[in-house]
């Protein structure tokens, strides 16, 4: 969600904050701004829309200076608009925010009382003005005691006018890092904003608050004291976080899906069979748990509906998976024998992250299955599996999903392995099999043609549905997400054995579906279920594989897959889903890599 960049060092402020920023695009936002020490004080500009939108301004308002902070705002409190735009001034200092304060209805009713008076309708002012009540002088005194009074998730990176050439930040919940170079130090929303420039950084902890001068970093912990932080060294190159060509982030991201799985799934097979000792996990580890419980939210919880199958397929081991926005309220039942894992692409999902530490507190073992070094969730986790994907920057998530898949199946077989359900030499033939479908994944990219010349029916679309059973059930929820977050065409997802049961009221003349049909025990039945949406007008495109022995007469579309068991078909499958989506976004005239109200790393509840 919002980005946030502060810089103080020997360049001008202004051109790294854009820069920045720029690079943080595909977090989601609707307005963006600037504060700059310009002159002897702290100067804002900002501007509804896009980045352009605040070029533009600033173009008749040039900011000169070394020292500034940037913010691009996802709206949470307040409609998109100039005045509710970060960053929020007062006469003592400037602050941008990401997050949300819970009880910023209170503070501003007891800040009006005390004579404030405000201008926007955001939180974020309420947050700038407690700060400002706090302020004598001791900068970091003041935002100590202001985060005392505030509750909820905050990352806030502040300018004080008395305290020229530095910032200042604190973070609880929303992530944070501060990043070192030799033109100066950042701090950020996310390491992909500053690559150019330095791959040196660290992480804020919790309540930890930090001093950036153009020389270096302090940081003070929640009891005053400085803290020695250990610099990490960001893996991703500039040139993996930029298009290399592609029109859009979204697709160079598709066809980046079957090197993102060699690096994940290939250095964990250790003499044919799935390891995890380099992660920390020693053989054997399985074998105490009598439960897995997955938590996700949207395309991560789909990866998790599809591990869901594997292990209970492989290992005969129940397993759960549950929204993480849900799982906290429903009072789950969690048991040190249950093995929970929690899935995030970016490490900082908060509804995830809230499960975590519900299920540590309930003494539950943690394995996370993250992308990203070093964040919330891979720190406080008992355990973490990353996922060698490098940077997905496009909103809609692609090879992110499939790297998680890769994990799940590497657990899969490692379970079922360890629980005495399989052989050695079966676990061996399973990970062969992994490695060889794969390799196909290649050939699924070579669709994308195919895929373009059928998107051209969904134009004008107004509604469409998927259907499939067994593994293809999970699958078709993933086609209608991605389909729906980045085309806007209206799509539901429905195992196929469901649509007699009302849905099928819906199919009328001309109504396009989307059959999944990989899975060859249950090929007849969803021929069965083709057959009566196209009985009722349904334009139908199939997606089968190869081999699949399907009557023309039942489709009007076929996109065909390369061979492999139904086991992993998934990860087939997903590609034609994902291409299909990109192609009708694009034909429709969609901002694909930043479709409208999402935003990428979902920070708030």
């Amino acid at each position: 969600m919002c980005g946030i960049v502060g810089f103080t060092g020997s360049k001008q402020a202004l051109d790294m904050l854009l820069e920045g920023l720029g690079n943080l695009e595909y977090r989601g936002y609707d307005s963006a701004g600037v504060s700059v020490f310009c002159g002897g004080a702290i100067r804002t500009v900002k501007a509804q829309g896009r980045l352009q939108n605040l070029r533009e301004k600033l173009a008749c308002y040039p900011l000169e200076g070394t020292c500034g902070i940037g913010h691009t705002r996802w709206a949470t409190h307040g409609e998109p608009s100039d005045q509710n735009a970060h960053p929020h001034t007062t006469e003592k200092l400037s602050l941008v925010h990401n997050g949300i304060i819970e009880n910023y209805l209170e503070l501003r009713a007891e800040l009006s009382q005390k004579g404030y008076s405000f201008v926007s309708q955001t939180d974020t002012e309420v947050a700038a003005k407690v700060l400002d009540s706090c302020y004598d002088g001791d900068p970091a005194a003041a935002i100590r005691k202001a985060s005392s009074l505030l509750e909820g998730a905050f990352a806030f990176g502040v300018l004080f006018a008395d305290r020229p050439g530095e910032v200042y930040a604190i973070r609880r919940g929303s992530p944070l890092i501060v990043a070192l170079s030799e033109e100066g130090n950042f701090i950020t929303s996310d390491v992909t904003a500053v690559l150019r420039h330095t791959h040196r950084y660290f992480t804020l902890e919790a309540e930890e608050i930090v001093r950036l001068t153009p020389e270096g970093a302090t940081v003070w912990g929640p009891d005053g004291g400085t803290v020695e932080k250990t610099i990490l060294t960001a893996s991703w190159s500039v040139e993996q976080a930029q298009k290399s060509g592609y029109p859009h982030f979204m697709l160079k991201e598709i066809y980046e899906q079957p090197e993102a799985l060699k690096n994940t799934v290939h250095p964990r097979v250790l003499s044919g069979l799935p390891s995890f000792e380099a992660d920390g996990i020693p053989d054997g580890f399985f074998q105490g748990f009598d439960r897995v419980q997955v938590i996700a939210c949207g395309t991560a919880m789909h990866a998790g509906m599809v591990g869901r199958m594997v292990i209970e397929k492989l290992a005969r081991l129940p397993v759960d998976v549950d929204i993480a926005s849900e799982f906290r309220y429903r009072d789950p039942i969690l048991t040190p024998r249950h093995l929970v894992v929690v899935v995030s692409q970016s490490g900082e999902t908060a509804d995830t992250l809230a499960a975590l530490r519900l299920a540590k507190e309930r003494g539950c073992p943690v394995l996370a299955i993250v992308n990203v070094a070093g964040s919330t969730i891979a720190r406080e986790a008992d355990h973490v599996l990353y996922t060698y994907a490098g940077p997905e920057i496009a909103v809609a998530s692609t090879k992110a999903y499939s790297v998680q898949l890769g994990i799940f199946y590497l657990l899969g077989i490692r379970i079922a392995l360890e629980k005495g359900r399989i052989e050695a030499g079966e676990a061996r033939s399973l990970t062969a099999e992994l490695l060889e479908t794969i390799g196909k994944t290649v050939r699924c990219l070579e669709l994308s043609p195919a895929l373009l010349e059928i998107a051209r029916d969904y134009q004008e679309i107004r509604s469409l549905f998927f259907i499939g059973r067994g593994f293809d059930y999970p699958l078709c929820c993933e086609g209608s997400l991605k389909l729906k977050e980045i085309s806007y065409i209206h799509c539901e997802a429905y195992a196929a054995g469901e649509l007699k049961h009302g849905t099928i009221s819906l199919v009328t003349p001309g109504v396009p579906v989307v059959a999944l049909a990989t899975q060859t025990a249950l090929l007849p039945k969803t021929v069965s279920n083709i057959k009566e949406v196209q009985a009722r007008g349904a334009r139908v495109l199939l997606i089968c594989r190869e081999s699949a022995a399907a009557d023309p007469g039942v489709y009007a579309h076929r996109v065909s897959l390369p061979d492999a068991s139904d086991l992993f078909m998934p990860l087939l499958s997903v590609i034609p889903l994902q291409l299909l989506s990109y192609h009708a976004a694009v034909l429709r005239g969609c901002d694909v890599d930043k479709p409208r109200n999402l935003a990428k790393s979902v920070t708030v509840e």
